[in-house]
């Protein structure tokens, strides 16, 4: 008999065929089971948010299960797609000495689905261990033979079986027997690897628990895996008049940058606000409070005469034109994300229309934004208290507004600067007549709050990325990302951002360019980077972490085909990743990242793996990504690699290739590595299979 396991539905690495589920009754009020489990996951602390996933993540699904004495025992997954189709998956053991079970599955469905574990006395594992160890010893054979005897003589009755399993059964219950049959041979039944497998997929099942059922939110793939590209429009074409202004890009002259990013390899083209700047307050070069006229304003003061949060700024174009510009990254292969600010200018329209929804001070003043030590004259904060219901009915219009242009993917900038129950409703709100549409947090704020909006709904989230620089910061953070919070957080690992120039892209020269996009684009399934760092800006404004000159504040007019054609650009270092990225899928996954040892503090390694039963591509797919995190220094060490993380015994030679150099390798469990910040200070290495 197949396996009922739907291709459509799942890949799994424990496929077996699906059986009812005729579980032992609990006694009333009694909260364990028979066979009695402790903990879960995937799962989201305290229990009221669901879990998320999204399509073709490879997802561990464990439980800690066990029972009292020595007798074996099983935990079977069931899961309901949206669509309805169940499917049943046998877990195994992690053997960590805390009766932990774990079976990956990659859903490929998206919507709701249902899982709920099961538990089983596993009477043959029970019987096979017994029997092995007595029959060998000479103690109570005749017993164990016969107890085997009739626990095949059961299994062979069971009519799901197949004939020949089934008959397979039989003629192993009359051996064991016969008279004729000694001990020795008695073994052989009981150590077969035939039978062992029958069990596996159709095990001896009694004392069946059945657990409470769970849900898993399992969103579109561009939910959980994308590279991004963040360019501000009216820079792409601006041109410098003779007199020194500058005028404005244009969408249409925006639309003619596409076709390089879509080249460098990215998924999402980011946009900041897109609307009317406000006019009174407005900040000048460098976040100063004189604004000339030529002065463009900050993006994110948005609103003025010309209009507000559902309107585009005159100098773009019109909606038309941004439609236009929407379809042509489509045709690129490249999503837009928008940027979704919730926040005004003085000037914006909501200030006189509703005054009631921002802070008025005592002396009649409108409180303006800060984040101390920096004030934003030129932006009015929302006051979301006096006017909830009118608040969310006008976002909810501005939300519908754009994804009627074409955006299904919105950028929210500083979340945890609003109620946590307002973005909760939004989210849900949109998302249960847009399932497509994905919410990115710009949060950089403390833990709490945000994997609050995580669980909350967004289902994608700024994170500490870009200020964790050394190895032991790094793979803190690597670990966590990938497993602690993986459950109902997805880190977007942007390198920089119009707001954030560290100090070790201002002071780590080009090597620290090139180490941080390799450990953004590895290391999460969702990284990005703002426009200029292909070209190494690194000069910042002093005082702060920014660029000196900030895009923010001017228009920025930028070679790009010259940079590329002298070789003095990130490009094609990016474009590489992005075409590695695309080809292995193991990248593309957030769960799973093992980190690996080395000799060196400066030295850091992980392996990204993803079995043959959850690839798409039919094949395993393993990577090892060795970085020297030190960006003004050659480094050499031994790095110790655990192979048992791709199933190959410790000890056994593999080959690798460096996909970004294509230099090949033996590689076994110790490695000497030289890696030098000023040529290749990074290693991407795919496993090959040994013919």
């Amino acid at each position: 008999m197949a396996s009922q396991i739907s291709p459509a539905s799942v890949r799994s690495s424990a496929e077996i065929p699906l059986r009812p589920a005729k579980a032992t009754r609990k006694d009333a009020g009694i909260r364990n089971g028979r066979i009695p489990i402790a903990s879960h996951r995937p799962s989201v602390p305290g229990g009221r948010f669901a879990p998320t996933a999204f399509v073709g993540e490879a997802v561990p699904f464990t439980v800690a299960a066990f029972r009292e004495g020595h007798d074996r025992i099983g935990v079977h997954l069931r899961l309901t797609a949206p669509s309805g189709t169940a499917t049943l998956h046998r877990l195994g053991p992690l053997d960590d000495g805390f009766d932990t079970w774990q079976v990956q599955v990659a859903p490929l469905e998206q919507g709701t689905w249902k899982f709920r574990f099961e538990t089983f006395a596993d009477d043959y594992a029970t019987w096979r261990h017994a029997a092995d160890v007595k029959i060998a010893a000479g103690v109570d054979p005749i017993l164990m033979r016969e107890m085997g005897a009739r626990l095949f003589d059961r299994a062979a009755s069971e009519k799901t079986r197949p004939s020949d399993e089934r008959t397979a059964l039989t003629a192993a219950a009359r051996a064991l027997r016969d008279d004729a049959v000694d001990d020795a041979a008695a073994l052989i039944v009981v150590r077969d690897p035939g039978i062992a497998r029958f069990f596996a997929d159709r095990p001896a099942i009694s004392l069946h628990t059945v657990h409470e059922e769970n849900v898993l939110l399992v969103e579109r793939e561009r939910a959980g895996v994308g590279a991004w590209y963040e360019f501000f429009p009216r820079s792409e074409g601006a041109v410098r008049r003779p007199d020194g202004s500058v005028q404005s890009g244009t969408f249409r002259t925006a639309a003619g940058r596409l076709p390089a990013v879509a080249d460098m390899g990215f998924d999402v083209v980011y946009l900041p606000p897109i609307h009317p700047i406000g006019e009174v307050n407005r900040k000048g070069p460098n976040n100063t409070l004189d604004a000339g006229p030529g002065d463009p304003g900050s993006p994110w003061a948005i609103g003025s005469a010309a209009g507000g949060h559902d309107a585009v700024h005159p100098d773009l174009g019109t909606l038309e034109d941004f439609r236009a510009f929407v379809a042509a990254a489509q045709s690129h292969g490249l999503e837009v994300a928008l940027d979704l600010a919730l926040q005004a200018a003085p000037d914006h329209p909501w200030v006189t229309e509703h005054p009631e929804w921002f802070t008025t001070l005592p002396d009649g003043s409108i409180a303006f934004a800060e984040n101390p030590p920096k004030k934003y004259q030129d932006i009015y904060p929302i006051n979301f208290d006096d006017d909830p219901q009118g608040i969310r009915a006008e976002v909810l219009r501005v939300v519908q507004h754009w994804i009627r242009q074409g955006v299904n993917i919105f950028r929210v900038d500083n979340p945890h600067t609003k109620p946590l129950q307002f973005w909760e409703w939004l989210i849900h709100t949109v998302n249960a007549e847009h399932p497509d549409v994905v919410f990115l947090a710009e949060a950089f704020t403390r833990p709490m709050p945000m994997r609050a909006l995580a669980q909350s709904g967004f289902q994608q989230s700024y994170s500490y990325f870009t200020w964790r620089n050394t190895k032991e910061e790094l793979e803190e953070f690597f670990a966590s990302i990938s497993d602690e919070t993986a459950d109902f957080m997805r880190p977007n690992l942007f390198v920089n951002t119009p707001d954030i120039l560290t100090e070790y892209l201002q002071f780590g020269g080009r090597a620290a360019y090139r180490i941080r996009a390799a450990l953004a684009a590895t290391a999460g399934a969702n990284y990005g980077v703002y426009a200029g760092y292909e070209l190494y800006e690194n000069v910042a404004r002093p005082g702060a972490e920014e660029n000196i000159d900030n895009e923010k504040f001017e228009y920025k007019v930028r070679d790009w085909a010259a940079a590329e054609a002298s070789g003095d650009s990130l490009a094609p270092f990016l474009r590489r990743l992005n075409e590695i990225r695309r080809a292995h899928p193991a990248l593309r996954q957030l769960r799973g990242l093992h980190l690996q040892g080395t000799d060196d503090d400066a030295i850091l390694a992980y392996v990204k793996s993803l079995p043959a039963a959850l690839s798409p591509t039919g094949e395993v797919d393993t990577i090892i990504v060795v970085a020297n995190v030190d960006p003004h220094s050659a480094r050499e060490t031994t790095v110790h690699i655990d192979s048992e993380v791709w199933g190959l015994p410790r000890g056994h030679d593999y080959d690798v290739e460096d996909l970004l150099t294509g230099a090949r390798w033996t590689w076994n469990e110790h490695n000497y590595v030289r890696l030098d910040a000023f040529a290749e200070p990074v290693h991407i290495l795919h496993v090959k299979a040994r013919s």
